[in-house]
């Protein structure tokens, strides 16, 4: 995981989805016709720009974090533009439009569990588009563009090379920029048309265990349920067959693995959090994904990166919104130190 930029302070982009999230905590997920009480309704920043950014800049604040995206000219999108800045964030590349209202999610998170359903309006998402973005003006050590699968004008076919997104992301990499992608657990047959011609331009890709078996249509669990190291692996192998350039990270909540493109090969368990200790897990693979980042834009080998995406994830889960979890490093790193990792 090599830093080849070698920019001082190190600088991320992160293009993509940025929304309002009205996080609803409920006593249960009620079946069709039945009623479920709502415990308690926070607003909060939602989307792969806002959550993966803030968790990042929060964790190491010597990071430039600058959101990339598109919110619309209203009370929604100020508020976000506002709370991204407070959170340290460059938002110069946020831009306003007129022609739809900010993207926002109802997420329903099942107290006691942290279950968690999405009910999405795509709104000014929606119309994002690499115009938006300014590629001449680009000067990061990374650019980081999700979720693919929700961002409906990247999604867009371009006949050379497959998609919207997937030129995008080669003319980022054409000017000398790496790149990584994050996608989004959607029940649909979109990945091969959508997923995989962007995986040609990706250097590091970082998604759940449910997205990786979509795109490569290979299973992790068995019969009973259970997921195995040899079959994340598997899927790995098959996701840099398939394009990815320099690493693919696979998480899901038993444990995170890492196969870089020179064979390098690393799993560890996820952290064993105490009854009580899980709020909410909204944002939780944001989270994982920004202590991610933060290895391959330092350098640091895969093992130490996937500890401290597992550090992020838990810190994400103690919070009942995608950010407030946040933790400087030393707090994050000090998880490491007071919860055991899952025998893998």
């Amino acid at each position: 995981m090599e830093r080849k930029t070698g920019k001082t302070p190190p600088r991320v982009v992160f293009a993509g989805n940025i929304l309002l999230d009205v996080v609803k905590q409920i006593d249960v997920w009620p079946t069709q016709g039945r009623l479920a009480s709502i415990l308690g309704q926070q607003r909060a920043c939602g989307g792969s720009a806002c959550n993966t950014g803030v968790f990042l800049k929060t964790l190491d604040p010597s990071f430039e974090v600058c959101a990339c995206g598109k919110v619309g000219a209203d009370e929604n999108g100020d508020w976000l533009r506002v709370f991204l800045q407070g959170r340290g964030l460059d938002v110069s590349r946020v831009r306003r439009t007129d022609a739809a209202p900010t993207s926002y999610t109802d997420v329903m998170s099942v107290v006691g569990t942290g279950e968690r359903t999405f009910f999405h309006a795509r709104g000014a998402n929606a119309l994002f588009t690499p115009e938006d973005i300014d590629l001449d003006a680009l000067d990061c050590d990374l650019f980081h563009l999700g979720y693919l699968l929700l961002l409906d004008s990247l999604d867009a076919p371009d006949a050379a090379y497959g998609t919207v997104a997937a030129r995008l992301l080669h003319d980022v990499q054409a000017r000398g920029i790496p790149t990584s992608v994050d996608l989004v657990s959607e029940q649909s047959d979109r990945f091969a048309r959508i997923v995989r011609p962007a995986l040609k331009y990706c250097d590091h890709l970082v998604v759940n265990e449910i997205e990786g078996e979509q795109a490569t249509g290979l299973s992790c669990r068995d019969a009973a349920g259970n997921v195995s190291v040899e079959a994340l692996r598997r899927i790995a192998e098959a996701l840099l067959a398939l394009g990815v350039r320099r690493s693919v990270t696979l998480h899901c909540p038993e444990m995170g693995v890492t196969l870089t493109a020179d064979g390098t090969f690393a799993a560890v368990g996820s952290l064993e959090l105490p009854s009580g200790w899980i709020k909410g897990s909204v944002g939780a693979g944001d989270a994982f994904c920004a202590g991610m980042l933060h290895a391959i834009v330092t350098g640091a080998a895969p093992a130490d990166g996937l500890a401290l995406a597992s550090a992020c994830a838990a810190a994400n889960l103690a919070a009942e919104d995608s950010v407030s979890g946040a933790r400087s490093l030393a707090e994050t790193r000090a998880l490491l130190a007071r919860f055991p990792s899952r025998k893998i």
